[in-house]
Parts: structure tokens; C-alpha cells; sequence
């Protein structure tokens, strides 16, 4: 007797439901999508507890005729691709004919819909046809799906609590919303109105309705292409950062994807503007031939691969960089919408230049406000160098260091508060980067050579990699047993910091692990160097260093943030301090 069999297709239905049907808001993704594909400018998302309880999705697409509401419950079954060809030219979001079958047949599905010239009623339970009758609906398509899983309990035991549910579709309608701005999307979850963008075809508007005035007031538009590519979006100031990649947007031919590559270049664009660990807030929307994308790799079609990954790389890297340098400006202590008041007491410690702490806490994050101004930076042909006019236009006059850690200084405009590591930490970051940016290389001698003893394995790794450093300017020999001698050093390492210095070095070569890539090494080395030869918080200075440490700010590069992402200087505004004292009441 024949062991193998062919499975029923009710079976068939279920295994491949366990693909693309997960959870609650992967329900929600085909039938939104489907909406999409059915041209609908308007799309309402019903969910009853999370979704947990029911599912409603309610278009005003083309919809279907009588005979198209059968065909669309049946496997494989669509209108999108007809032939092998077409799937090297995907236009639409849904094509696998999957998703209504899969779903239909873990739970209970009643269908209307309309074309105009007829209407359809087709109700389903675990993919058998209960009912199929003329319907009463105006021209689209509404989808009731109830009893999720009612007929799979394996997978009905994973689905998680009501809020996780109900985060993981509002999260999906958020992104679809960002991707198709010219669509009016509405999520209710118990009635209540969660989502709600008005379609008007603007993206920033779109921006505004899912994120709020804080996030939108902070957005930086860009636009750029190539032979292949064409980008455009919305980037966040640094100000405005998340604890995870949640906010970090990307379409490909307006399709929600995932794609790390991409999420590099907007990493790497972000590099020494943010703190490792945070993520900015980014909308990013790429246009390019269907051919060169290839999103039949996973049943969600959101992971995909693209061809010609590295000019696209290399497009977003370069726009995103060129973008936050053109636009970085003095952040504002407060914003004009007074979300979070700053303590009267600690602004009168800062204006009279008091370290005293008051027993009330202070408060610890403030709330930027950054106004674009015209011509307020420009980029030099090379792309590198960046002359911030407005912080080249400053006169500072320190007059005190609040806590042991910031100068206070001031001007004709307001107060300005620096953190003396973050700035020192950025002027000799760009210095090391210079240095080590230079064709010619000069090397100084040690009276007192320097012994390094390492571990088996880490001499042979240096031994490796021993060029690293002579074409640096080290003079560095074998010394004995897993011993190096250094003799010499490039002109560049502080003085009285020498032997540090070169031990950090050496272990930045040490950690070499992939591909040696020279820019991403020197930048790293330069980032290790400033931070440890910078003067430390809790550090008195002299009023003397303090002004020769702001001398030196304003004529960097990048002067508004350390090589890790957080902001050297914040202004308080006359205006500010005089609100803040009642001195104006408006």
C-alpha cells in the first residue's frame, strides 16, 4: 500500500495559512493591501479587540463582480500575474493568490463587495461556503473575519494580549499610510479612533497626522537619484531619536520593506550625529525599475533583495549626510509649544553661574526647538567640509562653569550652555581625523621605547596587520615571545599621552575581524582618541581654557555635536529667559 498521498486542500489551506497568516495585523496586511491593489482612495480598519475578537476591513475600490467574489476564495487564484514573465515586473502589492484562501480557512470570513453593476454576498467558515447571495453594498469591498484560529488551536495559543495585537496593526497602517499619503486611512480598535490620516497626498501632513507637531517641526525633506534609483522623504534632526529601529521607514515602489543594507546607509548617514543604541525617525521612499527588486523571497513580501545594493547604498548614505550637514543648527533649549518646563530655580542657577543643587530634581531631557534659517550652512565641493556660518558668526563670552562640566557663556542673543567634554571631545576628533586623513606622514622617535606583550592570538592578529601601523607612522618591531617594541610614533599623539595612546591604537588594530576598511578604522580611532584625551565632566577650567576650548569649537566642521551624537552647545534665547521669569507673558 502507497504511503504517500496527496493532501486534502482544506489541509493544504491551513499549512500554508501557518505562512502568511501569523497574527492578527498579518489579517490586516493582505486585506489592506488588497485594498490597495483595488485602487481604493479610502480604507477603514475595524478592530474589536486587537483584532482578537474581529477583524473589518471596508474599502471604496473597484470591488468585484459576482463571479471574481468566488474566484478570489479559490488557491492561487488572482488577477495580478498571468504569466512567469510577470513576475520579473511585480506592480502591485499582493500576486501569490494566497491570502483570502489562507485566511478562510482558519476563520470565519463574510465577504461584500460591488463593481457597480453588481453586489455579492459570500460567507465562510474553515474555508467551506455557507452562503452566497446577491449583497446590498455600494461600490468596494467590506471583509468580516471572526473566529480567528477557531479550527487551528495550536496557532491560536500564540496569539499574544489585546495591546500587542492591537500595536502590531497600528504600527502596519502607520507604514502603509507613510507609503500611499494620497490614501485615507482610518483604524479603530473598540470603536475608538487609533489611526486617522487624511490622504491629501502630502507626505509631511501624513507625518504630522501619525507622529505629532514635535516629530514633523523636526523633519528635513530630501531628494536625490541615480541611473537606477530615485529617493526622496523625510530624515529627524538629531534631536528627535528612538530606543529602536521601529521608526525607520522604508518603501521600495511604495511597499513596506525590510531590507538591513538600507537600514545601514541610514545608520551609517546618522554616524557621530546620534549615540550608538538610539535611531532616528526616517521616511524613506525609493523608486526604481520592478526588475532590479525581487519581493518573491518570503510569503509577508516584505523582505526583499535588490540589485545594485551598493549604488543604492551609496545614494542614500551621501543624500541622508549631505542633508543633516546643510541643516544642523543650535538647538534651542525650549521649544515655542512649552511641553516640558525647566524648574525656575535651575535657570537662575544657570544665569548667576551657581553650582548649588536644589533639592527639587532637575529635570533631564530637554525639548529642542530648531528653526531652519536660509543659507545657515553650505557644503564645499568635496562633500567634507561643512562651513556652519551660524556657528562661525558667534561671539561667546564665557562667564562661568555651572556643576564643573558646563560653560556658561553668553552674548547680544541669549545664554549658551557647553559641555566641556562633548566640545573638547569634538575639536580633537576632527583633528586626529585630519591627521590621519594626510598624505605625508611624520614620525617622531621615543627616548624611551614602548613594550607591548600580547596574547598568542592577539600577535598574531597584529603581526597580521602590522601595516596598519607603519603606514601610520609607527615604528614597531617583533620584541622577544608575543612582544612588540615601539620605537616611534606619528607626530599626531599628545604629548604626555604616548603610551596610552598607542595601547588604545594597537587594540583597535587587535579587534580587526572582517575586511579592513581604512575610513571606518580612522574614524573609529579618532572617536577612542578624543574621548580619552578629553578634559572629563566634574573638570574645572580656567576661564582662559574655557575660551580658547570655544575658539577652537567654532571652527570645526561638525562643531553642534560630539563624535557620538550628543549636542556640544544649547541656547537659551532672551526671549526664553525672559518667559521663563515672567518678564513677558506671552
Amino acid at each position: 500500500m502507497s504511503k504517500i498521498h496527496v493532501m486534502s486542500e482544506a489541509l493544504a489551506n491551513k499549512i500554508s495559512a501557518g505562512e502568511v497568516v501569523e497574527r492578527c495585523s498579518s489579517i490586516v496586511k493582505e486585506l489592506v493591501e488588497n485594498s490597495i491593489d483595488a485602487k481604493a482612495t479610502d480604507i477603514r480598519i475595524d478592530l474589536v479587540k486587537g483584532g482578537l475578537e474581529s477583524i473589518k476591513v471596508t474599502d471604496n475600490g473597484i470591488g468585484m463582480d459576482d463571479e471574481d467574489a468566488m474566484l478570489a476564495f479559490g488557491r492561487h487564484a488572482t488577477s495580478k500575474i498571468l504569466r512567469d514573465d510577470d513576475l520579473f515586473f511585480i506592480d502591485t502589492m499582493g500576486f501569490r493568490g494566497e491570502a483570502l484562501p489562507s485566511i478562510a480557512s482558519v476563520s470565519e470570513v463574510e465577504l461584500k463587495t460591488s463593481d457597480g453593476a453588481s453586489s455579492s454576498y459570500v460567507h465562510i467558515k474553515g474555508g467551506e461556503i455557507l452562503e452566497h447571495t446577491a449583497g446590498d453594498l455600494r461600490v468596494g469591498t467590506s471583509i468580516l473575519v471572526t473566529n480567528l484560529f477557531y479550527n487551528t488551536p495550536a496557532r491560536l495559543k500564540y496569539l499574544k494580549s489585546e495591546n500587542t495585537e492591537s500595536y502590531n496593526s497600528i504600527h502596519l497602517i502607520e507604514k502603509l499610510a507613510l507609503a500611499y499619503p494620497n490614501i485615507k486611512f482610518t483604524l479603530t480598535n473598540n470603536d475608538k479612533v487609533v489611526v486617522k490620516t487624511s490622504g491629501s497626498d502630502v507626505l509631511l501632513k501624513t507625518i504630522h497626522e501619525i507622529y505629532g507637531l514635535n516629530v514633523s517641526n523636526k523633519m528635513l525633506e530630501f531628494k536625490n537619484g541615480n541611473n537606477d534609483f530615485d529617493i526622496y522623504g523625510y530624515i529627524c534632526k538629531p534631536e528627535i531619536l528612538r530606543s529602536n529601529r521601529n521608526d525607520l521607514s522604508t518603501f521600495v515602489n511604495d511597499r513596506v520593506v525590510r531590507n538591513s543594507e538600507i537600514n545601514k546607509a541610514i545608520n551609517d548617514a546618522y554616524y557621530t550625529y546620534k549615540p550608538e543604541g538610539k535611531y532616528p525617525v526616517v521616511v524613506l521612499k525609493i523608486n526604481t525599475d520592478p526588475t532590479l527588486v525581487d519581493v518573491n523571497i518570503h510569503p509577508t513580501k516584505q523582505d526583499v533583495k535588490i540589485s545594485k545594493i551598493e549604488e543604492l547604498y551609496d545614494l542614500i548614505y551621501t543624500t541622508i549626510k549631505d542633508t543633516l550637514y546643510q541643516n544642523l543648527l543650535i538647538p534651542n533649549a525650549l521649544k515655542e509649544e512649552s511641553v516640558n518646563i525647566i524648574k525656575d530655580s535651575v535657570i537662575a542657577d544657570i544665569v548667576s553661574s551657581m553650582a548649588k543643587k536644589e533639592e527639587e530634581p532637575v529635570q533631564t531631557e530637554l525639548n529642542f526647538q530648531v528653526d531652519i534659517k536660509d543659507n545657515a550652512s553650505e557644503i564645499k565641493a568635496n562633500d567634507e567640509l561643512v562651513v556652519n556660518k551660524e556657528m562661525k558668526s558667534l561671539v561667546l563670552y564665557p562667564v562661568g562653569l555651572a556643576l564643573g562640566t558646563y560653560i556658561i557663556a553668553q552674548n547680544d542673543e541669549g545664554i549658551y550652555l557647553i559641555d566641556q567634554h562633548a566640545a573638547q571631545e569634538r575639536v580633537n576628533y576632527e583633528r586626529y581625523l585630519h591627521a590621519l586623513r594626510k598624505k605625508e606622514v611624520t614620525t617622531t622617535y621615543l627616548l624611551i621605547p614602548i613594550t607591548i606583550e600580547l596574547s598568542a592570538s592577539d600577535f598574531l592578529i597584529l603581526k597580521e596587520n602590522l601595516h596598519v601601523l607603519t603606514d601610520m607612522g609607527f615604528i614597531i618591531e617583533e620584541f622577544g615571545v608575543n612582544t612588540f617594541i615601539v620605537k616611534g610614533h606619528p607626530t599626531w599623539i599628545l604629548e604626555d599621552y604616548e603610551e596610552e595612546s598607542i595601547r588604545r591604537i594597537i587594540d583597535l588594530v587587535i579587534s580587526i575581524k572582517d575586511k579592513f576598511d581604512p575610513i571606518k578604522f580612522n574614524d573609529n580611532m579618532a572617536k577612542t582618541l578624543a574621548c580619552k584625551m578629553s578634559i572629563k565632566a566634574n573638570m574645572r577650567i580656567s576661564n582662559i581654557a574655557q575660551q580658547e576650548l570655544l575658539n577652537e569649537l567654532v571652527l570645526c566642521d561638525n562643531p553642534y555635536n560630539c563624535p557620538h551624537g550628543r549636542p556640544t552647545i544649547i541656547h537659551f534665547s532672551i526671549y526664553d529667559l525672559e518667559r521663563m521669569f515672567k518678564r513677558v507673558m506671552n
